[in-house]
């Protein structure tokens, strides 16, 4: 879609964006209410090492038969010719889980990052409240109305809960087998994502990891300089 609004600064990136776009409705038709972008791209933080974050927004659940369509359809994508085809991250969720969260309604179709990926069904639990303020502030509409209409507002105290949630599920396991963070990597992207969940403790708002990495520079103490 050459005429399509710059999303990124990679035209192979934007390209795979309106191609997944464009997948998405035909699989999906009527049942689509809106597609948007979320992540580093909505942060203003995207780069040639981010994923690209996506929320498609359905009318209901998603059935069986569209799972499986879905299914092929990002099999399909992540064989082309682009080193983006793999970036992908996203999830596929009805309108009213949507909206707020439900801890008896949480299990939806997503797709993470990295070759041999599949779409599956993953539970959203109420650490995905992040996703929800950012999708929600600050993120990006492909197609559907502003995402402001779709995500009732998130309360600071919620965004601290869904840091803590975090912390448990992912923190703790570390702390128990750092050996996941010998590489150079992953030891970045876990001081990133810390400073972004010390970031929300404090502040009860999400921002940016680089944004988070300079606010801690500026606070902690020199040891963590």
């Amino acid at each position: 879609m050459s005429d399509s609004p710059q999303l990124t600064p990679y035209p192979e990136a934007d390209a795979l964006i309106w191609e997944l776009l464009a997948r998405v409705q035909a699989v999906l038709g009527e049942h689509l209410i809106g597609m948007y972008l979320e992540g580093s791209l909505a942060g203003g933080a995207f780069d040639q090492d981010s994923d690209i974050d996506f929320v498609a927004v359905t009318d209901e659940d998603i059935s069986e038969p569209l799972f499986s369509a879905l299914q092929s359809m990002h099999a399909r994508i992540a064989l082309l010719d682009t080193p983006w085809a793999i970036q992908l991250e996203g999830s596929y969720i009805g309108q009213h889980a949507l909206r707020r969260y439900d801890p008896d309604h949480t299990l939806h179709p997503n797709i993470e990052r990295g070759p041999g990926e599949r779409l599956k069904m993953v539970h959203h639990d109420a650490s995905w409240d992040i996703h929800r303020s950012v999708l929600r502030e600050r993120g990006i509409t492909l197609i559907g109305p502003h995402p402001h209409t779709l995500i009732d507002p998130i309360s600071p105290n919620d965004l601290r809960r869904a840091v803590l949630d975090i912390a448990s599920g992912w923190c703790v396991p570390l702390l128990s087998d750092p050996a996941a963070m010998q590489r150079r990597g992953y030891q970045s992207f876990v001081v990133l994502s810390l400073c972004r969940m010390l970031y929300t403790l404090d502040h009860g708002a999400v921002v940016s990891k680089l944004a988070a990495a300079h606010w801690a520079r500026e606070t902690l103490d020199r040891r963590w300089t």
